[in-house]
């Protein structure tokens, strides 16, 4: 070993003892006489001393000729610092060196090593192997490791058996695009990159393997944002005679677990909320309930009065922002032109300020008396003080715009805080969703998810009406997991297949082996899959998956460390029987 003990390790107690440190130069601090190293390593900083008189004069030459980020090795006596350092845990003592080697120079960083450092995100991803140095990214790795660790622990210890996956398997139609492999040894065909291993870890239920997980990379050819990457990381389980009350208990046991080992958080009970509810009340099938502020719906006692924009819209809602009722008429213009951006796109805002007088000032004073304001802050439980924001349009669309200004004043109001957790499980989600472009029903989860018994009977009936044994985990206003029961005989499984519009010879060339398995003894089966990468900013308090994955893309999908994707040369080409159309 190239040293004793790790820059994270020395104490007080390790005084008078002789020690080898080896790492990186984090800063040199030259005051003539007296020179200062602190050198770094995964583990921490310990700083070294040099003084001259009294170190070897050779020594003393050879620190001088380094710089930052070099590698070297040091041999000497640890003192305690007369200064000492209360901000490191090595901060009582320092090491006198006796010995010192250069292992390897270093050319000056394009930034500062450092947790607050000057490099901007696309120079970091470019020299990602030096950011992953700073301890700030290092403590979100250690962070995921923890995690990973955890969850085998938790899942071993409930008897599942983690069993790996293909990688290269067939391109399916539902879902998001496939990245596709071309096959050298099959002219014309492709293999995709799993989205998930949702046909696998059902064909494992099918061979009686009963409880599977695993951490799985998936691949999606979506486009990004800070929650997303084309490549990603699923904690992927499944298992056989269970309903889904069992999959809920196990897996909410499961991230209690989590929270417990990893951040020491006790977790109350998870909540249960329809998702018919989550969208009624916070126009989001992932709320956040951490803080209240729901919906109320105003249409019978602020239509018909003459205010047009309320009287043809099908829904006015609103929401109340407790102790707002005092913001300017600045501060309340900022807020409508915040709604009216394109990515929210309301076309306006009403607002009503309830007065500590018990009056009421509105954007709407000439359509609507203080008798009917009142009426709307009775019926939205709103008191003096208090501010009502009001959007109304189409339900679909109105809903999802109040939710954003719902979370933007929530975030305004301190109401997210990150280090407060409140998991929910959302239920009963709908089993089909109607696709205004291709004019058809589609999965809202996926093709193999169950309906509810009791609601089968709607499927010719009433398609968008049927419930599916679907769930989703959402902690914080983020999806965390989603999974459902699914479907486990050939029959219903066809009779899904019809709804969604696959011809039989379409449903048997993409799903013709679990179809055909499906006639060997498939067992009842349900499962879940927890977004690994989001578990992981949840945990540390972040809002992108980016920070917690070793080596990111951009929101371009490109790794611009290694310049991937790129071109590959004709011959290649030629070999995977390919062949590059030119622009014209």
């Amino acid at each position: 070993m190239l040293r004793t003990h790790t820059c994270g390790e020395l104490r007080i107690e390790h005084t008078g003892q002789k020690v080898e440190l080896s790492g990186w130069v984090q800063r040199i601090r030259d005051k003539g006489g007296m020179i200062w190293i602190d050198l770094r390593d995964r583990y921490g900083i310990t700083q070294l001393i040099f003084q001259e008189g009294e170190t070897n004069s050779e020594v003393i030459e050879k620190v001088r000729e380094m710089g930052r980020e070099f590698v070297i090795k040091a041999k000497g006596e640890v003192k305690e610092r007369y200064s000492k350092n209360d901000k490191i845990p090595t901060g009582d003592v320092e090491v006198f060196v006796e010995e010192i080697e250069i292992l390897n120079s270093s050319k000056v960083p394009p930034f500062t090593i450092e947790d607050d450092t000057d490099g901007g995100e696309e120079l970091r991803m470019k020299y990602r192997y030096l950011d992953l140095r700073r301890n700030v990214v290092r403590k979100n790795l250690v962070l995921r490791h923890k995690l990973a660790q955890a969850t085998r622990r938790y899942l071993d210890g409930q008897g599942f058996l983690e069993v790996e996956t293909p990688v290269l398997i067939k391109s399916t139609p539902e879902g998001a695009r496939d990245f596709v492999v071309p096959s050298r040894m099959n002219a014309g065909e492709f293999y995709a990159l799993p989205q998930s291993p949702q046909t696998f870890k059902q064909l494992l239920m099918v061979s009686g393997y009963d409880r599977y997980f695993q951490i799985v990379k998936c691949f999606r050819d979506e486009d990004l944002r800070a929650d997303r990457q084309p490549e990603f990381t699923q904690i992927d389980c499944e298992m056989a005679f269970v309903e889904q009350e069992d999959i809920l208990d196990t897996f909410e046991g499961m991230t209690k677990a989590l929270f417990k080992e990893v951040l020491d958080v006790e977790v109350a009970d998870f909540k249960r909320m329809p998702y018919s509810e989550a969208m009624k009340y916070y126009g989001s099938d992932k709320p956040d309930i951490r803080f209240d502020m729901r919906f109320v719906e105003l249409n019978d006692v602020a239509q018909n009065k003459g205010f047009k924009v309320f009287d043809s819209a099908e829904l006015v809602v609103g929401i109340v922002a407790e102790g707002c009722g005092d913001y300017s008429r600045k501060q309340v213009d900022e807020l409508t032109k915040w709604v009216q951006r394109p990515q929210i796109g309301a076309k306006g805002l009403v607002y009503v300020k309830c007065n500590e007088d018990g009056s009421f000032k509105s954007s709407v004073d000439k359509f609507f008396s203080q008798e009917d304001l009142k009426g709307w802050a009775e019926k939205m439980n709103a008191s003096s003080g208090d501010l009502l924001l009001i959007l109304s349009g189409d339900t679909n669309v109105v809903r999802k715009q109040l939710n954003e200004l719902r979370l933007e004043m929530g975030k305004r109001l301190g109401l997210r805080d990150n280090k407060v957790f409140a998991p929910l499980w959302v239920v009963d989600f709908p089993l089909l969703e109607w696709d205004e472009e291709s004019e058809r029903y589609h999965a809202m989860h996926h093709p193999f998810t169950s309906p509810k018994t009791e609601d089968i009977s709607k499927l010719d009936s009433d398609p968008g009406a049927v419930r599916a044994n679907a769930y989703d985990l959402v902690i914080n206003g983020v999806e965390i997991g989603g999974g459902s029961i699914r479907i486990h005989d050939q029959k219903t499984q066809s009779l899904m297949f019809d709804h969604l519009g696959f011809t039989k010879e379409e449903a048997k060339k993409q799903f013709g082996f679990l179809m055909e398995a499906f006639e060997y003894g498939a067992p009842p089966h349900g499962g879940i899959a927890f977004g690994f990468d989001r578990l992981c900013a949840l945990f540390g308090g972040a809002e992108s998956i980016r920070d917690f994955i070793a080596f990111p893309k951009n929101n371009s999908g490109r790794d611009i460390m290694i310049d991937s994707p790129a071109t590959i040369d004709r011959d290649q080409l030629h070999e995977l029987h390919l062949k590059i159309e030119e622009e014209k």
